[in-house]
């Protein structure tokens, strides 16, 4: 598709026909690289009902080039715009590269507004790349900048700050800030090690199962910061550890710890581990599991948790090439099996109902502009 025709297209993503909306957003998908710069072209010049829905296309694919205009979409005068970059960038935050990373490490630096300063401080948060850009601001010229990376670092409690903050305790004008978040971080690894030597300890399976929930329960408040704790804890020797460990990643649900729920999924020997793996990922929703869920399908302890997980995919058309297998497991014996196969295959039957009827519609308007020419 040319460039000019997807520019042309990208207008009509607020178009009041749905037909038209539908036509839109399917050349945006099908465009690849043209289609991702022109809308980010269309990004910085377009009103902003546009720029929103343009936005919310950028995240649906995931190009990590759309990561530094979104941010700069942060700073647009109208809200509705300045909200659906932050989802943007929230539901891109596993590709986003350093360059979008460092961008909103120095968004926040110049940001005055306390509530944009949360919005954006939970996005660096949520960003695997963002930490290193906040860490090598401690070594600023500008004692402002610097000031303002240790207070990041305390709002982040990002475990692997802890080398850059012992440095920053050098900087009397870092120091305090710096030593409250090593306690912060300190306070936080000791209560993780506690509640699972706690596990370790516990015999009878009960009684250990009681004391996995309630370790769970007991941490999960804790959020984002026990997320590389809990990663590393994914390794440990003692099964009950690493299953409290991936519950708790999944009901985190931040994208960094995919990768590593992934490789205990692979390899993990204990069943209950690769259950606990599974529904962790579920919950995340991401596509990079795919074909590991549907390896797990026939293991009879991991199906239902398979289909389940492939029912929350939030990209649907990455199950495509599947469909005739869903097809299959719709009439499965197992009810929970058929059920997750039904809904999969009725959204990806919708989605091919509403894209045949957008190139019938299309065919019929391009008929009738030829008429109209003629």
């Amino acid at each position: 598709m040319a460039k000019e025709s997807i520019e042309t297209l990208i207008g009509e993503l607020v178009h009041e026909e749905d037909w038209k909306r539908m036509r839109a957003m399917a050349a945006c998908v099908q465009g690849g690289t043209n289609a991702v710069l022109a809308l980010i072209h269309a990004l910085e010049t377009s009103a902003p009902a546009l720029k929103a829905e343009i936005a919310g296309m950028l995240a649906r694919l995931k190009d990590p080039k759309g990561g530094v205009p979104l941010v700069r979409l942060l700073r647009d005068p109208d809200e509705t715009a300045r909200k659906a970059a932050a989802i943007a960038l929230e539901q891109m935050a596993g590709v986003l590269d350093a360059d979008a990373a460092e961008a909103l490490v120095h968004e926040l630096s110049i940001l005055q507004d306390e509530a944009q300063r949360h919005i954006v401080a939970k996005l660096i948060g949520a960003m695997p790349n963002a930490v290193g850009p906040v860490c090598a601001m401690l070594k600023h010229d500008d004692a402002a900048v610097r000031l303002t990376a240790v207070e990041m670092l305390e709002h982040l409690l990002e475990p692997k700050s802890a080398d850059a903050l012992v440095d920053a305790m050098m900087d009397p004008a870092l120091r305090d800030a710096a030593t409250r978040t090593l306690r912060k971080l300190t306070a936080i690894r000791d209560r993780f090690e506690e509640a699972f030597n706690v596990l370790r300890n516990t015999e009878g399976s009960a009684e250990r199962e009681e004391a996995r929930m309630a370790t769970v329960i007991g941490l999960l408040p804790i959020g984002r910061p026990s997320v590389d704790i809990l990663i590393e804890s994914l390794e440990d020797d003692d099964w009950l550890v690493r299953e409290a460990a991936a519950d708790l990643l999944g009901k985190i649900a931040d994208v960094r710890s995919v990768e590593p729920l992934m490789e205990r999924l692979r390899k993990d020997k204990d069943t209950g581990v690769k259950e606990l793996a599974l529904k962790a990922l579920g919950l995340i929703g991401d596509a990079r599991p795919l074909e590991l869920y549907i390896e797990a399908i026939p293991i009879r302890p991991l199906r239902v948790f398979a289909m389940e997980a492939l029912a929350k995919i939030k990209d649907v058309e990455a199950l495509r090439s599947y469909q005739g297998l869903f097809e299959r497991l719709k009439t499965d014996r197992d009810g929970l099996v058929s059920y997750n196969a039904g809904m999969i295959v009725d959204t990806l039957d919708a989605l091919t109902m509403q894209a045949e009827v957008q190139a019938g519609q299309s065919e019929q308007a391009g008929e009738a502009e030829e008429t109209d020419h003629e």
